[in-house]
């Protein structure tokens, strides 16, 4: 299945917030695998002197992953494909 990167642009966001952001889109992807939509969240990295994140999914395409962040309620500036080189 095709990865997925979410940017995102956070200023002031707190840890606390960050991590409650995590765990609602953690939940809406196992929801919308549960309901037939397959998505994964695989992971996240922040970075806080620019108070951006990208996130990685796995889905199907593009605007699964669009549909499981708006249902998340997580603010997003775009959703491209990507290549995850973790080795």
């Amino acid at each position: 299945m095709p990865i997925f990167a979410v940017d995102r642009e956070l200023p002031g966001i707190t840890m606390e917030q960050l991590g409650d952001a995590q765990r609602r889109v953690i939940e809406t992807s196992k929801r919308f695998t549960r309901e037939g939509k397959d998505v994964r969240y695989l992971r996240s990295i922040f970075r806080p002197k620019e108070s951006r994140c990208t996130c990685l999914f796995e889905a199907a395409d593009a605007k699964r992953v669009e549909d499981v962040n708006k249902a998340a309620n997580i603010p997003f500036t775009r959703v491209t494909e990507a290549l995850d080189l973790t080795p």
